[in-house]
């Protein structure tokens, strides 16, 4: 049994050898960038269209992605990804994606309001344009169906 977990540690002490090196190497050149993706659940609901019911089973989340430097953003987009049976199943009828930008005190200064799309979809996305936030604090996405709120998942934006 020893010998098992001794060359456990030598391979995960080797594997993270690798991947800090090669971090390091891919860190060390151009200038200084930041990004993050992060998911939200999107739990299970119903809606009505057109008198028909309509119902989203758990297994769906909204993953935004945020890419640039300090206060200026150069790429963001947000979209909802469903896995196992919700994959199959899930659409989304008039839905909308908004992004939302407030300040260090919570107070909200901007959103961008996404166009509502009749046509049902398994994997609403949208982009926002390149833009430099006036001020640090976050950034949301924030996931609409029905005109209701489904999911919101946020990055903050610091010095």
């Amino acid at each position: 049994m020893s010998r098992i977990r001794n060359f456990a540690r030598a391979v995960l002490s080797a594997g993270s050898t690798v991947v800090f090196a090669g971090v390091m190497t891919l860190g060390a050149a151009g200038p200084a960038q930041a990004g993050a993706t992060g998911s939200a659940v999107i739990g299970s609901f119903s809606y009505e269209l057109n008198g028909v019911g309509v119902k989203v089973p758990v297994g769906c989340f909204l993953t935004h992605t945020i890419k640039g430097s300090g206060k200026r953003i150069t790429s963001q987009f947000a979209g909802v990804d469903c896995a196992g049976l919700a994959a199959t199943f899930s659409q989304f009828c008039n839905w909308r994606i908004d992004f939302s930008y407030a300040d260090t005190d919570n107070r909200t200064y901007r959103t961008s309001r996404g166009a509502t799309h009749a046509e049902c979809k398994g994997n609403p996305l949208r982009h926002a344009r390149p833009q430099t936030l006036p001020r640090y604090g976050k950034a949301c996405a924030k996931f609409h169906v029905n005109g209701k709120l489904r999911a919101v998942q946020c990055h903050y934006i610091t010095k």
